[in-house]
């Protein structure tokens, strides 16, 4: 079978070769994978590892049963989840340590994988192969900072930073549960096109870049209940002034790196809580999928030009996800 490969001593690139036919061992299901997603996490990976078999995100085909394997059948649809060891339960560093598409574990850029049967979930079969493949990471990643611990409740504000995977899937699953959703970005087009997709409020950073006082005037100079940062460190400052005493900040982004300075004073004085999100179990994946949303796909590649959609995420001009067709 064909599967991709990064190479290369310095800023590995894609190579496309030919590897075993995995087979499916006890409790296991092999999967013809038909769609992989990527994730902003695949460009650290492509940048500092050779050899691995990169993406974290498919969905495909069931083809094979192994021995002791029940509850599925050849021909069931699925997506697999981030990480297979962490099915459900609290986090921990060796439920951590089975992330697909890293440094150690092989990933989803390849035509065929076997995965632990509880790992993966039933597609509904309204959603294409596309769609599912874009959820295990973006897709879970909005669930959990939404509803881990202290779920978002209706009439609540929630704040949005960017029109990425993690933000766009935000937008969608907080509008479900009732928020008021205000969302930012620097391109007019792409807030057009969240506010069809429900956005109460949208702020052009980059036409405003004052955008902390636009969102404390739409909160009655209160701020968020809860915001989203996909940034990272030289977003937070902002994101903890735009938040209200009291509120929530999901923190899982390193679009802007892993280190900087941060105002705890903030986050005393307001006392503010902010929690670090990595992704989510299994069985955030089931209850995500369950939600019947349309997980919004901007641009489709084909196998062969894999590398075309690394690109296209590096440019970061998408709106919702990337995704290569597999099958």
């Amino acid at each position: 079978m064909q599967s991709y490969r990064t190479t290369g001593e310095t800023n590995p690139t894609l190579t496309l070769v030919e590897t075993p036919d995995p087979v499916a061992g006890a409790n296991e299901l092999l999967v013809d994978v038909k769609a992989a997603s990527l994730n902003y996490r695949d460009l650290i990976v492509a940048q500092n590892n050779k050899g691995v078999l990169p993406l974290s995100d498919g969905a495909g085909v069931v083809s094979a049963i192994g021995k002791g394997t029940q509850g599925f059948e050849i021909g069931d649809r699925v997506v697999i989840g981030f990480m297979p060891g962490w099915v459900e339960g609290e986090f921990s560093a060796a439920k951590q340590a089975t992330s697909l598409g890293g440094a150690s574990v092989d990933g989803v850029l390849t035509q065929r994988i076997a995965v632990a049967a509880n790992a993966v979930v039933r597609i509904p079969e309204t959603m294409s192969f596309e769609e599912a493949s874009t959820l295990p990471c973006a897709g879970v990643t909005a669930w959990s900072a939404l509803f881990e611990r202290r779920p978002i409740q209706p009439g609540e504000t929630v704040l949005l930073l960017g029109t990425g995977g993690v933000s766009i899937f935000a937008l969608q699953l907080a509008k479900l549960a009732g928020a008021r959703v205000i969302i930012t970005s620097s391109s007019d087009e792409k807030l057009a096109r969240a506010r069809t997709l429900g956005a109460d409020h949208v702020v052009n950073y980059r036409t405003s870049p004052d955008w902390v006082a636009e969102v404390l005037d739409l909160t009655g100079g209160l701020g968020v209940d809860l915001a989203i940062d996909v940034g990272g460190p030289k977003t937070l400052n902002d994101t903890l002034k735009a938040t209200r005493h009291g509120g929530r900040i999901s923190l899982m982004g390193v679009l802007t790196g892993f280190a900087g300075p941060i105002d705890t004073a903030v986050i005393l004085n307001k006392r503010i809580t902010l929690q670090g999100i990595y992704v989510g179990s299994v069985a955030a994946l089931r209850a995500l999928c369950a939600t019947g949303i349309t997980p919004q796909v901007d641009e489709v590649f084909p196998f062969e030009k894999a590398e075309a959609a690394y690109e296209s995420l590096r440019a970061a001009q998408h709106f919702g996800k990337l995704v290569i067709r597999v099958g």
